[in-house]
């Protein structure tokens, strides 16, 4: 039996869809940044590390019947170079994170909570498959968790789904 490392309803913000890169001077306020050196990162195996964790991360996607739906191929390798992105600037590796902020890239996307926990099972496989060690892995999603309130659809602009 696999434990969920996180409460519902958190985690794993620019995962179900990053458009086109927006340049901009400052990052989005979505993609702090959550270490003082690169020892998290380096823990993540540095940038080739966040690598192989997002395409292991897309091969449960595609395979995950919950959530493949949100996913066009020709669209995956840009959406996995600003995964890439950001979490190397939120694990302080060094990068800057170009995407578009949470709110814009997945507006018009009808995420609901079960599409989003279902990404945030698959984000852990892969974080597991790479031997990220768990607290590393909870410090990821923590940071990463003030997204949900950006990704997930809320009916008529209403904070309950």
């Amino acid at each position: 039996m696999r434990i969920l490392r996180i409460p519902a309803g958190l985690a794993v913000g620019g995962l179900l869809l990053v458009t086109a890169p927006v340049h901009a001077e400052t990052p989005p306020p979505d993609a702090p940044v959550i270490a003082r050196d690169d020892h998290l990162f380096k823990t993540f195996g540095g940038h080739d590390g966040l690598v192989r964790i997002t395409d292991d991360l897309f091969v449960f996607v595609l395979a995950d019947r919950r959530i493949n739906g949100f996913f066009e191929a020709k669209k995956i390798p840009h959406i996995k170079d600003m995964l890439v992105e950001q979490f190397c600037q939120i694990l302080n590796g060094g990068c800057t994170y170009t995407g578009k902020d949470m709110a814009t890239s997945h507006a018009k996307l009808g995420i609901h909570e079960g599409d989003f926990n279902a990404l945030v099972e698959d984000l852990q496989k892969a974080m597991d498959k790479n031997h990220v060690p768990f607290a590393a892995q909870n410090r990821l999603l923590a940071a990463l968790a003030p997204q949900h309130r950006a990704i997930v659809y809320k009916p008529n602009g209403s904070e309950e789904e």
